[in-house]
């Protein structure tokens, strides 16, 4: 069995590394402007002797929410969903990641990670132009005749619950919860849903699968696009309450935990210190603003979008030269105030969007935070959430944990 997976994981990595090669190589020969082009007026053409694409002459917004699992990215693509002229994906390297990666060793090794930045590099860039069929590679089964019933989350997309790509039963204007797309709307035309992607004015992507933002640099350098890129982070301790309980066989030590007082000998700390290394160099590659995400990078921090949802969904959209949507304006007024118990959903976005921010405090123990405080110093201190120095503070939902920072757009 071992030999087996190891050999699945190689065969997979090198088929990666001669996409990547062939995609830096392509890079470097057709990405650039020949030299007196721009003088002549012919910006919109490459060179002849490379193949031909043109630039991105509509300045289409290409979005990458950046994220990882438990972050508030639902809640996030959301604000992006709702807009009548964004055409939204939810987790579409889900696919990937479950046709070259195996099972068993999913998202734990250098090599897999290694794996999805590999994919990570092309598939966005075939999705952003609305090239459907290119998913066509990772869907298992493959699809027939471009259709296919197994798109990951299809239902988190409007456009891909609503007319002309799904012809529910129902007035014209009818909005399809998630649920109810998938039972409702049959098998996903491929050809139609690459149609309605066209017909909008941007793209917007959600990702947990990319780890680190300096891992996007390519896409954001391609000149065929006009990649926005915002990465959301939240609180190391709320990420880590949430999974705990919204992941319970993965994360049954850290219950075990919780609920005996004693730490278990084998407790996996990688589920919690790798996602303080990736927001670490993430946010320290943002923060360092190099000249390459210059208009490109905006840091969003999960708690100031629960305690201000409008203000800096504002914000976000300003940051993207996008107006917003009065959909949108009218989402975040009925699921930012809302009982979340009528959410039952694990993905669901219906809630007190402050009060589910702090109720992290209330799930963990202070020996457990105590830990993950340790453990995630420093980029607690980059993002600056504060330190609960007792149990007390940790109680007392008076004191705040987070600090007043304003994480301006890099523009």
């Amino acid at each position: 069995m071992q030999c087996s997976w190891k050999a699945v994981l190689l065969l997979a990595l090198a088929s990666i590394a001669i996409q990547y090669t062939a995609i830096r190589t392509f890079t470097a020969k057709s990405f650039h402007t020949c030299p007196g082009l721009a003088e002549a007026g012919l910006a919109e053409r490459l060179c002849e002797e490379s193949p031909t694409f043109a630039y991105n002459l509509s300045r289409k917004t290409h979005i990458l929410i950046l994220a990882t699992t438990r972050s508030g990215s639902s809640f996030v693509g959301q604000l992006f969903n709702q807009h009548l002229d964004v055409f939204y994906l939810f987790e579409p390297l889900y696919h990937v990641q479950n046709t070259l990666i195996p099972r068993f060793t999913q998202g734990k090794s250098p090599a897999d990670r290694r794996v999805m930045l590999g994919a990570s590099r092309d598939l966005p860039r075939s999705l952003y132009d609305c090239d459907l069929y290119f998913l066509e590679n990772y869907i298992k089964p493959p699809p027939v005749n471009h259709t296919t019933d197994r798109i990951f989350r299809r239902g988190a997309s409007r456009v891909l619950c609503s007319r002309p790509v799904c012809d529910p039963p129902g007035p014209a204007d009818l909005v399809l919860e998630e649920g109810d797309c998938v039972r409702k709307c049959g098998l996903l035309n491929l050809t139609v849903a690459a149609e309605a992607c066209r017909e909008r004015s941007h793209v917007a992507i959600k990702t947990v699968r990319v780890p680190e933002v300096n891992d996007l640099r390519a896409l954001v350098e391609d000149p065929r696009l006009n990649l926005k890129v915002i990465q959301l982070v939240r609180d190391p301790r709320g990420i880590l309450a949430s999974r705990s309980e919204t992941f319970r066989d993965t994360y049954r030590l850290w219950r075990l935990w919780y609920g005996t007082g004693r730490k278990p000998y084998n407790l996996d700390v990688t589920q919690l210190t790798t996602v303080c290394e990736d927001f670490s160099n993430s946010v320290s590659t943002g923060l360092m603003r190099p000249p390459w995400l210059k208009g490109k990078y905006m840091l969003v921090r999960y708690e100031d979008l629960a305690r201000n949802p409008m203000k800096k969904t504002e914000e976000i959209y300003g940051f993207l030269g996008i107006p917003l949507d009065s959909h949108v304006a009218r989402w975040i007024q009925n699921n930012t105030r809302g009982d979340p118990t009528l959410g039952k959903h694990k993905y669901g976005t219906v809630r007190n969007s402050a009060a589910t921010a702090e109720k992290w405090r209330f799930r963990l123990s202070y020996d457990i935070v105590a830990f993950a405080q340790n453990a995630c110093q420093q980029v607690l201190a980059q993002l600056g959430y504060k330190i609960a120095a007792s149990e007390e503070e940790l109680k007392n939902p008076s004191v705040s944990l987070v600090e007043e920072r304003d994480f301006r757009p890099f523009s």
